[in-house]
């Protein structure tokens, strides 16, 4: 694997691993959110379940202390008669058993079955006797059922307490409409012992004290140890993590009310499944949408880097392709000039030959007049042959900067000299042709920017073009003019050819109007010039002239001394 791969692979794992980060923070803030809202509701849930008993044990605690005021029970006439008053009040309540005790506290009257003896020393009846309501809960060894005891002291006539009536409650019946509910609820008395509640399973479980410290009254209670389970703290919140069978919930709030007035607590076991079910799903969307995004985004940048790579391979690949055009192009320009100087032979040669000619003649003269001691008559011949040398050597240097490959980067070039260099390689076809040259402002140097060689090849096609759209016309005038403007120079070319048939695509390449065989060209001089112009940052154009023939104009940029090439 290369070092690009493992780095995505690392960015990757990364974000994989930032995403789970960022996840587990959302769960565990949307968690606790939901706690305290879960709370609130088993607060709620919790203060219903509390008043509900209390409710409860409140009408047997009202029957117990209007049956100590009753007159049958003030003054007992007949233990028959309390025991029915005991009978029907225990039928219309529930209650297990009605009892009234006397100050011994042994049994006067009862409303179920037989009494049992000894009440004497039970602390409900003791708290009765001190004038006071009493309550108490056990487990009753005469039911055999669990049980609350309500006791209200009996007044006499000199207000002293001549008798308790104790209201047995039977705690099981208060369970039966709400067991099973809603959250989990159960009442511990003070020696930590599950007395009431909606699970059944949860009876008779004690913590905080060991079993043998239990009282007499759990004798027959088959008393067990209290719930294993594990606390969490979540903002001032007791979180319970515990296995208690199929009916308490695995995780839950613990959540606690005291209840002094039955001596009793109120817990409840609330289920936050819910709240974590909600947290984990918000926690999946984020999770969800932060992967979607950033398989989306690795997407991008996978095809982001798969164009870059293709790019910097089609660059590649067009840099080699433009450097073989470039390589093609030179070489049709190259052959442009080629061709042009193929076309130019024949008048070349006769240009050449025929002062070779007279060079030769010149030079016998010369002789023949040295001979005679004609001196003046031999300079003059020497003169004439010097000046056609120079011409014949002005001929070959044009026609040698013209045929090289030119190299150099785009300079100052002096336009009005190109011009001069071209009509001097075409003079011998425009003198053999009778072609009439009307050209201004030949002896004014232009200064522009551009390559030598290249601007003369592109002036030498339009020249050659012009001639040649001309050799079948009787009046044959070319005209060459200069104008200059701040931002450009305009150099025009003009015919009295019969014009252009189709303007818009002179400049493609190997197109010709001249007919098959009429000529050597190949139908690219146009579309070199354009491209060699173009190459300077100038343009050509060609068009029909309003007087008729072709006009052709190219625009230059001027040389200036601060000019970049």
């Amino acid at each position: 694997m290369n070092t690009g791969l493992w780095r995505r692979i690392g960015l990757s794992a990364a974000f994989v691993i930032a995403v789970g980060a960022v996840s587990t923070a959302l769960y565990n803030y949307a968690f606790t959110q939901a706690l305290e809202q879960t709370a609130q509701r088993g607060r709620a849930d919790l203060a219903l379940a509390a008043d509900r008993l209390r409710a409860e044990l409140q009408r047997y605690r009202e029957l117990g202390v209007y049956l100590a005021d009753h007159p049958l029970v003030q003054a007992p006439v007949s233990p028959d008669a309390i025991r029915q008053l005991f009978v029907r009040s225990a039928d219309k309540t529930t209650a297990l058993d009605v009892v009234l005790l006397d100050t011994k506290g042994n049994v006067v009257a009862n409303a179920i079955g037989d009494p049992p003896q000894g009440w004497g020393d039970a602390p409900f009846f003791l708290r009765a006797m001190d004038g006071a309501l009493g309550s108490y809960h056990a487990v009753s060894p005469r039911f055999g059922r669990r049980a609350f005891y309500y006791a209200a002291p009996v007044f006499g006539l000199t207000r002293e307490v001549q008798g308790v009536v104790v209201v047995v409650v039977d705690i099981e019946r208060t369970e039966t409409d709400w067991r099973g509910g809603l959250p989990v609820v159960f009442f511990t008395d003070d020696l930590g012992v599950v007395f009431v509640s909606n699970r059944e399973e949860l009876l008779y479980l004690q913590r905080g004290v060991g079993l043998t410290s239990a009282n007499a009254d759990y004798r027959t209670a088959p008393l067990r140890p209290f719930l294993s389970y594990q606390v969490e703290q979540r903002n001032k919140l007791e979180l319970w993590r515990l296995d208690a069978g199929r009916y308490v919930p695995a995780q839950a709030l613990h959540l606690v009310q005291d209840l002094p007035v039955i001596g009793m607590r109120a817990e409840a076991l609330v289920d936050v499944a819910p709240s974590a079910k909600l947290a984990s799903l918000q926690a999946a969307v984020l999770a969800a949408v932060c992967l979607a995004f950033g398989a989306m985004l690795f997407l991008a940048t996978e095809r982001r880097r798969t164009l870059a790579v293709a790019n910097l391979l089609l660059e590649k690949r067009v840099a080699e392709r433009t450097a073989e055009l470039e390589r093609a192009q030179a070489d049709l320009v190259q052959a442009g000039k080629l061709s042009a100087l193929g076309k130019m032979s024949a008048g070349l040669s006769h240009e050449l030959n025929q002062p070779l000619m007279a060079v030769q003649n010149f030079a016998e003269n010369a002789a023949l007049y040295l001979d005679r001691d004609r001196v003046p008559e031999a300079r003059a011949n020497l003169e004439r042959i010097s000046d056609m040398a120079r011409r014949m050597g002005r001929i070959i240097k044009n026609l040698r900067a013209f045929a090289r490959q030119e190299s150099e980067p785009v300079g100052r070039v002096d336009l009005t000299g190109v011009i001069a260099s071209a009509l001097e390689l075409s003079e011998a076809r425009m003198a053999q042709e009778g072609v009439a040259l009307v050209w201004s402002d030949r002896d004014r140097p232009v200064q522009v920017r551009g390559g030598e060689v290249r601007l003369q090849q592109v002036v030498l096609n339009l020249i050659s073009n012009a001639l040649d759209a001309m050799s079948s016309q009787t009046f044959r005038c070319l005209s060459i003019s200069i104008a200059r403007e701040p931002e450009k120079v305009i150099l025009s070319v003009a015919d009295t050819g019969p014009g252009i048939t189709a303007p818009e695509k002179i400049f493609d390449p190997f197109y010709s109007t001249k007919e098959v065989g009429a000529s050597e060209g190949m139908g690219l001089g146009l579309s070199i010039s354009y491209g060699l112009v173009q190459s300077f940052g100038g343009m050509i154009r060609g068009e029909n002239a309003p007087e008729g023939g072709a006009l052709f104009t190219v625009e230059l940029k001027p040389w200036q001394e601060d000019s970049t090439p």
